[in-house]
């Protein structure tokens, strides 16, 4: 359910409830303000309490359509997590900027289907009323002639059908309203999971409808269709005494003819802030694709992993970072997320690419084709954009949690700490690290076991060996596997990885590792960083709530997750 969903994705209990809170505050004040105003007294004699439940969920639908933008704008949160003001706490609610950018989504559409469903309705009652089906005072509404266009109540002429469609498809409230739900409709759907797994191409550009989507809201509100008394004509017009006397308006001085006007537009002051903000992203983004991408070297690793080294002018980054990635040669729109591998001690950033996709495998094989020592294709690189592992030194004791692929961000830190350890950068806070793999095939450790056998080296041969205790763990393995660990199970290096530390076979037994930790770090805070599937998310965050101590001056655990 919603809840547990909420839980999941690690949004804290404070922002949702400021969140919720004024999402409640705004749906019962304009439900209220439009269910017990005088000015629309008249309007609701025609169309009831749909009128409020069309026009509160509208109100929430602008504080959302106002957000919705925020979380996406990369350059903007990576500005707000470099700042002085921002914390541990506010960064890692910085690291759920998508987790909430689907929250509001789906705030928006269950939004959007009230204010449809409330809003059709209403064209019926409409309908039904200028044709007479109602009472007395709802003809006489209805019948108000229009003079310069703002003094009638019923926007709809007369149809001689019931289902007035024709109204739905040729003003702008209807027009754009069909255009704005079918939007959404297809932004929802294509971002299932599934979808965008299996088909990310869709999800990309169905996701760009929300061009078409804001362009509609803006205008969405210029038709005024919804309209109140004018409560300021001389002489007033006194609903209370008059109601009863359709008859006699206009001919007698207490009963002058009742005038109406729509509804100043208010859609578009909510959102043209964030569109504003969003379109200097894309700007920054388009000046960024621009700028020159050297390739330094194209490596193809072992399991159809390509390793890219590229070269930016003025380009700068921090541990376990990521940038987007354009090829025009395979899409000029599309953008990928990559994790460095790079140390920011070096002069190149790297990523490693596995084959998972349509774009992936395009580009593996276009690097496959070229001549060694060539450059490849022209490369747009946007970032670098902070993550929860560009925390890891803010810790004592770090226990990072790589799966598959996911071990990038870590190799970018474990890098950073031997180019530390070997400049003896003072610095350096982080006293202890624990490290974890956990990957399905052999093939998936070559890659990256000849960082961890230097590191092996640099830190025995500065007496450092304790420092970083690393597990690595084969999750899938054959009997011929079997077989080869058993003949050379007495040998010194690993029989997969060639290092010291041999490697476990299965998964890790996650409550054994975490009390190791916290009996051998009885009194430090514990940094937990994971890049990974969510199911193991949700496991590593009940480990460090339940292996947390209540008393300050004990053990604590913190966890984080990369999040794209």
């Amino acid at each position: 359910n919603m809840g547990n969903w909420i839980i999941n994705h690690g949004l804290t209990s404070f922002i949702l409830v400021v969140w919720m809170g004024i999402n409640i505050f705004l749906f019962v004040w304009f439900y209220f303000f439009y269910d017990l105003g005088d000015q629309f007294f008249y309007t609701r004699h025609i169309l009831g309490s749909a009128l409020a439940w069309a026009r509160a969920p509208a109100a929430v639908l602008n504080f959302n359509c106002l957000l919705i933008l925020l979380p996406v704008c990369r350059n903007l949160l990576s500005l707000l997590r470099g700042s002085f003001c921002c914390g541990r706490t506010m960064r890692k609610q910085l690291d759920k900027n998508l987790s909430f950018h689907k929250l509001v989504a789906y705030m928006i559409g269950l939004m959007t289907a009230v204010h449809m469903i409330a809003h059709l309705l209403n064209v019926e009652w409409y309908n039904n009323s200028r044709q007479g089906v109602y009472d007395k005072l709802s003809t006489a509404l209805s019948n108000l002639e229009d003079s310069d266009n703002t003094t009638y109540l019923n926007p709809i002429p007369f149809f001689p059908t019931t289902i007035p469609t024709y109204f739905v498809f040729t003003t702008i409230a209807g027009l754009t309203g069909v255009i704005i739900t079918l939007c959404l409709i297809l932004i929802i759907t294509s971002s299932m999971e599934v979808i965008r797994r299996s088909y990310f191409e869709v999800f990309w550009y169905t996701h760009h409808l929300f061009v078409i989507f804001f362009a509609g809201l803006v205008f969405h509100g210029a038709g005024r269709i919804v309209r109140s008394q004018n409560m300021d004509t001389i002489p007033p017009h006194n609903f209370t005494f008059c109601k009863d006397r359709s008859d006699d308006w206009g001919r007698i001085p207490e009963c002058p003819i009742p005038q109406f006007r729509g509804g100043f537009p208010q859609t578009w002051m909510w959102v043209i802030g964030p569109m504003v903000l969003y379109l200097c992203e894309r700007l920054l983004r388009f000046i960024r694709y621009m700028q020159a991408v050297r390739y330094r070297k194209i490596v193809m690793r072992p399991s159809k992993v390509l390793e890219l080294q590229l070269v930016k002018n003025g380009f700068t980054m921090e541990v376990g970072q990521y940038v987007f990635l354009n090829c025009p040669a395979i899409s000029q729109l599309e953008w990928h997320p990559f994790t460095m591998t790079s140390a920011p001690e070096e002069d190149f950033f790297s990523v490693h690419i596995r084959s998972a996709g349509d774009w992936t495998n395009k580009l593996i094989s276009i690097m496959e084709q070229l001549p060694e020592g060539a450059q490849g294709p022209k490369m747009g690189v946007d970032g670098p954009f902070g993550t929860a592992s560009e925390d890891v030194f803010d810790y004592e004791v770090a226990m990072l949690v790589g799966a598959g692929i996911g071990v990038t961000p870590f190799a970018s830190i474990l890098k950073s700490i031997w180019y530390k350890f070997k400049e003896s950068n003072p610095k350096l806070r982080t006293r202890k690290i624990y490290f974890y793999w956990l990957c399905r095939e052999t093939h998936a450790f070559e890659w990256f076991a000849d960082l961890l056998q230097v590191l092996e080296k640099e830190m025995d041969e500065r007496g450092m060996g304790d420092f970083l205790t690393y597990n690595l763990y084969l999750t899938g393995w054959d009997q011929n596997l079997t077989n080869a660990v058993t003949v050379r199970f007495d040998e010194d290096t690993d029989v997969v990885t060639g290092l010291k530390q041999k490697t476990h076979y299965g998964r890790p037994i996650w409550d054994k590792e975490f009390e190791k930790v916290r009996k051998e770090n009885p009194t430090s805070v514990v940094g937990t960083f994971l890049c990974g599937p969510e199911a193991l998310a949700k496991v590593l965050e009940k480990k460090c709530a339940k292996y947390s101590d209540v008393d300050p001056r004990k053990t604590k655990f913190y966890f984080n997750k990369e999040n794209f």
